[in-house]
């Protein structure tokens, strides 16, 4: 068959034809992800470790704890971000990815924040995520284990009683969650770079009793699930078309042991302005860096 060149078309017929050819311009130009080097439209989604609870300047909902000097503000900053959307919330699991979350602030009803994936579109380009912490339940764990007894029995005794790891069952039982939350990330930005971090070095081997409440036994327990808990995000981070930053091995000389000036993440008794049990602004500032090291090595 011979096609006639565009210009030898009827007015109507081209006007139609150079209709169709924009369109599917358009179209295509929709498919293409933004250039490498142009400045990201970044989504931050997470629980407290990326929000950042207590590290001044708040901003966002009270309940939230999200703080101006989180990682992600930092990453934006570092990177351009525009638009750059932080929805990171204290005390979220992957629950309130896809659902609103309930806040409460000091045991009292602070509403609700919508479900942080309505954050993301076709037009995202970058997502960083941290998630699990909750849904493991680690943080009511290590209060649990608190222990200003140097004699009593280790708290680990409990959770590993006839054999069974009760917190590795959670851990464990993350997994699937976590891989259904990739998989829907996905597909609300689908053309967005997604970084998903691990947790970082809370405290160092054997502890440091009494500084940091928790007996020898328990502070390597309690470590030692928060590195089983970064082995499931890692793996389900690798099987589902995620990044993963590891923030243990980094850290290390930046637990909760060490001195004010030191520490990345702050002990029962916080020595700067953070939460207990959370990272401190030189902690975020620290991940902000580490993560944005991945971000750049492209």
């Amino acid at each position: 068959m011979h096609l006639r060149p565009l210009s030898a078309l009827s007015p109507v017929l081209r006007r139609s034809a150079t209709a169709a050819v924009a369109a599917a311009a358009a179209t295509a130009a929709l498919a293409v992800p933004a250039r490498a080097d142009a400045p990201p439209a970044y989504v931050a989604l997470g629980d407290s470790m990326a929000s950042g609870p207590l590290v001044p300047d708040i901003t966002g909902p009270l309940a939230c704890g999200r703080s101006t000097r989180n990682y992600a503000h930092l990453l934006a900053a570092r990177f351009s971000a525009a638009p750059f959307t932080d929805v990171t919330c204290s005390g979220a699991d992957t629950g309130d990815l896809v659902n609103p979350q309930h806040l409460s602030l000091a045991g009292v009803d602070a509403g609700t924040a919508p479900a942080q994936f309505d954050a993301l579109s076709a037009s995202t380009t970058l997502v960083t995520l941290t998630i699990g912490g909750n849904d493991a339940g680690l943080v009511g764990v290590a209060q649990k284990c608190v222990q200003l007894n140097p004699f009593a029995a280790p708290c680990k005794d409990a959770y590993t009683a006839g054999g069974v790891d009760q917190v590795s069952q959670r851990v464990q039982a993350f997994g699937p969650e976590l891989a259904t939350s990739l998989e829907t990330l996905h597909a609300r930005a689908p053309h967005a770079r997604v970084v998903v971090t691990g947790y970082g070095l809370y405290i160092k081997a054997g502890g440091c009793w009494p500084t940091q409440p928790w007996l020898a036994p328990d502070a390597d327990y309690l470590q030692a699930k928060v590195n089983e808990l970064n082995g499931v995000i890692a793996a389900q981070a690798a099987a589902h078309g995620a990044e993963y930053v590891d923030l243990v091995a980094p850290s290390a000389g930046h637990d909760a042991c060490q001195s004010a000036s030191r520490r990345w993440v702050e002990g029962l008794v916080p020595g700067n302005w953070a939460a207990p049990l959370h990272p401190n602004a030189n902690g975020e500032a620290a991940y902000a860096r580490i993560i944005g090291d991945v971000i750049a090595d492209v």
